[in-house]
């Protein structure tokens, strides 16, 4: 499922209980720790439905599901809730049949956490917010911001393979990819070509046929970045007839 029905709010009923062979995921359109686990649920064919929440305006039983009150959260057909992006993710891997993300060799997991914990740093939504809030000078955001990358880009050159997972497409590209994807309208302008293997992984990246079916277009993204910036609680919903 898409994931394009309108997010429920405070006040809206819950959803039925989850039909077996199913999993529910509770997510945001916009959200990239949701991406997250979408991209992973596609990736491995899990089949799945999309229940969207208003972040800004949450339902009262979301929150007995996730008294954090965030997504993303999977919800199974016996009642099993689980949530954070990284637990969400790495449960579907290990539960569900099919390509399996995460690598099996102890050495080559741990490098890819380690990689996470060194992106972690990377992302964040502020420049994307303080851009379109008021045009303020992100100068010295985006310098950090290279400097962060660059790091990115020498783990990747060291590696010397298409993906920071290896030849293939595994967890950890997954993980840092809605960041690229939302980075590339802000700050991107000249810093892929000052770090050409992620460039050269990022366009790879466009490929895949996870991305694709969860890939968001730019304009979508930057009318929703202007009424979230705003504190607007409809900015979940934008776009949407």
């Amino acid at each position: 499922m898409s994931g394009s029905e309108r997010s429920l709010a405070k006040g809206s009923a819950a959803p039925c209980p989850v039909p077996q062979g199913l999993i529910r995921l509770y997510s945001m359109r916009f959200c990239p720790f949701a991406q997250r686990a979408r991209l992973v649920l596609i990736a491995k064919g899990i089949n799945h439905e999309v229940v969207n929440i208003n972040l800004k305006n949450k339902p009262d039983w979301y929150l007995e599901k996730n008294p954090l009150g965030l997504v993303p959260t999977i919800e199974t057909s016996d009642g099993k809730i689980i949530y954070e992006s990284p637990i969400v993710c790495e449960y579907l891997d290990e539960v569900f049949p099919g390509t399996k993300l995460i690598p099996s060799d102890p050495y080559a997991k741990a490098e890819q956490k380690m990689l996470m914990e060194a992106f972690s740093t990377v992302c964040t939504m502020r420049i994307c917010v303080i851009w379109v809030k008021n045009n303020e000078d992100t100068t010295e955001l985006k310098s950090q911001f290279l400097e962060k990358l660059k790091k990115l880009e020498e783990a990747l050159a060291k590696k010397n393979t298409p993906y920071f997972g290896g030849e293939s497409v595994s967890f950890i590209d997954y993980m840092v990819w809605p960041w690229f994807e939302r980075f590339s309208l802000f700050v991107f302008e000249g810093v892929l070509d000052k770090t050409p293997n992620i460039k050269a992984w990022h366009d790879r990246m466009l490929q895949d046929p996870a991305v694709k079916a969860t890939f968001t277009a730019p304009e979508l993204v930057l009318g929703f970045f202007k009424l979230y910036a705003e504190d607007s609680v409809d900015a979940v919903d934008y776009g949407l007839n």
